[in-house]
């Protein structure tokens, strides 16, 4: 008797944890799973929106690439020159890249009559601002923040799910997989909506963990503190092949500096790029402040394929060269969980699951609202009340201590609302019993 009490509790209190985690990220879960699926497209998306600054039609040759760099430098007033894309034809409009107060503006140039036929800075394009959205909510290290809780309070609420779904009594074993691996459709709404809701729930929770799991380094706290890890994991220093927003992005430019180029040899550096053959898209950067290499780089989506040369302008020769098999472990598996969470690991399957993940969070964030709105009570929230004798079990309270400390932003959330739950909420009645929190009638106010 007095186990299965416990589990009665244990149920609720999984429960209730699943509720309010929804209630947290459900509206920022949302935003997520739209714009990852538009960023899992981001080479298509970019060479869709660029189309018609390839294969120019022109007569004659192209002019020099020192001369197009001239012309991008002198149409963006107070830049110098940062890189240029390695593009497969010549035929198609140059792109090059100035730095202006340590903004990366990229400028198009036609390759004959040097017109500049686009002027954008790089934070402004298209899956730029997609990316913001889905990484800061345009708010900055603030957003950084409130993407972080949410992620977090989202693997609660899977893991949550998981336990709520989970068969544990012979009733449910009596209807067999009806309502746990397929929907029953003929029961009406109210079991239609939660069948739905825990059928996709069990069907997408693997991918919706390891694409927020693979997300968190990325994050400000968390990435933070696994970038002191990754310090102690590696004595030597090593470049972090990851950002951790924007302001990291522009502190990161800002500390590399650039030295003045001697353009006459770009084209030569370029025909030498082109021979290599790198995994596109490709740039070529001027030599860091004191060097005299200059930098190439493959920039693809799949990240176990990039590559990154020194070549030496007189001679047009690698001196040095980096790969994904030259990084650390820790680093390699980072990157593999990164090129797969935007997609880019194993092609369209890749970019395919992506979009199946978004879309079954997305319909669980709706499943969710509609069984809330079904069973809303008039008088409360509706959020499962705690029972009068209800203690927190060993084991669950254990749980919540190793989830707070391995994502830091959940664990000081839980403490700050611990103790405004403490302070203020208990002590009025009619929040008290909206909220359904425990009730202690010596706080009445």
């Amino acid at each position: 008797m007095e186990k299965a009490k416990q589990n009665i509790i244990d149920y609720r209190m999984f429960w209730r944890w699943h509720f309010y985690a929804g209630l947290v990220c459900i509206p920022f879960v949302i935003i997520l799973s739209i714009t990852g699926p538009i960023y899992l497209f981001k080479p298509q998306i970019e060479a869709a929106i660029d189309a018609k600054y390839d294969h120019l039609l022109f007569d004659g040759t192209p002019q020099s690439a020192e001369t197009m760099v001239k012309a991008a430098v002198a149409a963006v007033p107070g830049s110098r020159f940062k890189a240029i894309e390695v593009r497969p034809d010549i035929h198609d409009a140059a792109r090059v890249i100035v730095l202006k107060s340590h903004d990366k503006i990229r400028v198009y140039v036609h390759p004959k009559s040097l017109k500049m036929l686009k002027q954008v800075p790089e934070s402004a394009r298209f899956m730029e601002i997609v990316k913001d959205i889905h990484g800061e909510l345009f708010a900055g290290r603030f957003g950084q923040v409130i993407v972080e809780l949410a992620a977090s309070w989202a693997i609660v609420m899977i893991l949550t799910g998981l336990y709520l779904w989970w068969p544990r009594n012979a009733k449910s074993e009596a209807k067999g997989v009806a309502g746990l691996l397929y929907p029953r459709l003929n029961m009406g709404k109210r079991i239609f909506w939660r069948d739905i809701h825990a059928v996709i729930g069990i069907y997408i929770s693997a991918l919706a963990l390891f694409l927020l799991l693979t997300g968190l380094p990325w994050t400000y706290v968390w990435g933070n503190a696994f970038k002191s890890v990754r310090a102690l994991a590696n004595p030597a220093p090593v470049t972090q092949a990851w950002s951790q927003g924007r302001a990291d992005e522009k502190r990161a430019l800002k500390a590399e500096g650039t030295a003045p180029a001697d353009l006459g040899r770009l084209d030569a550096l370029l025909d030498t790029a082109r021979a290599l053959n790198l995994p596109a898209p490709v740039t070529l950067s001027v030599p860091a402040k004191g060097a005299s290499l200059w930098k190439l780089a493959s920039d693809t989506g799949n990240r176990p394929q990039r590559v990154t040369l020194m070549i030496d302008p007189a001679m047009l020769e690698v001196i040095s060269s980096e790969d994904f098999a030259d990084k650390k472990p820790l680093d390699r598996a980072v990157g593999y969980g990164i090129a797969a969470h935007e997609g880019q690991l194993f092609g369209p399957l890749n970019q395919a699951l992506g979009v199946l993940t978004a879309l079954g969070l997305m319909a669980l964030c709706v499943s969710a609202v509609v069984m809330w709105w079904q069973r809303r009570p008039t008088d409360r929230l509706g959020a499962p009340q705690r029972l009068p004798d209800e203690k927190l079990a060993p084991g669950l309270a254990l749980i919540i201590i190793a989830l707070g400390i391995f994502l830091p932003v959940l664990g000081i959330s839980l403490i700050v609302v611990g103790l405004l739950e403490w302070l203020i909420l208990r002590r009025i009645p009619a929040v008290r019993d909206w909220l359904g929190l425990k009730a202690d009638r010596a706080w009445d106010l």
